[in-house]
């Protein structure tokens, strides 16, 4: 599976972890340099997972909170931890 933001792969793996309708690519496999922290909001700050987003910039164009990552995923969202999910621009297939 791919994760593709305009027509660059951000992310490529077949070890996939699908949770509520997202599929979740692990670190090692998602172009981390083309990442940098949001500032949380305060809707960010209340998730009990500790949700981080993350802007992508690929070809000097920021995409704002492209993806996600769980910094303290509660026990029913552990298998997605350290990984990232991506929405908004970015195509998953």
């Amino acid at each position: 599976m791919q994760a593709t933001l305009s027509g660059h792969v951000i992310a490529d793996s077949s070890d996939i972890v699908e949770s509520g309708g997202y599929a979740y690519f692990p670190a090692s496999a998602t172009r981390l340099e083309w990442l940098a922290k949001a500032p949380k909001t305060a809707s960010d700050l209340e998730c009990p997972h500790g949700v981080q987003f993350y802007d992508a910039t690929i070809d000097g164009q920021r995409h704002e909170r492209a993806a996600w990552s769980y910094e303290r995923p509660q026990p029913k969202m552990q298998a997605v931890g350290g990984r990232f999910g991506f929405w908004k621009d970015v195509k998953v297939a």
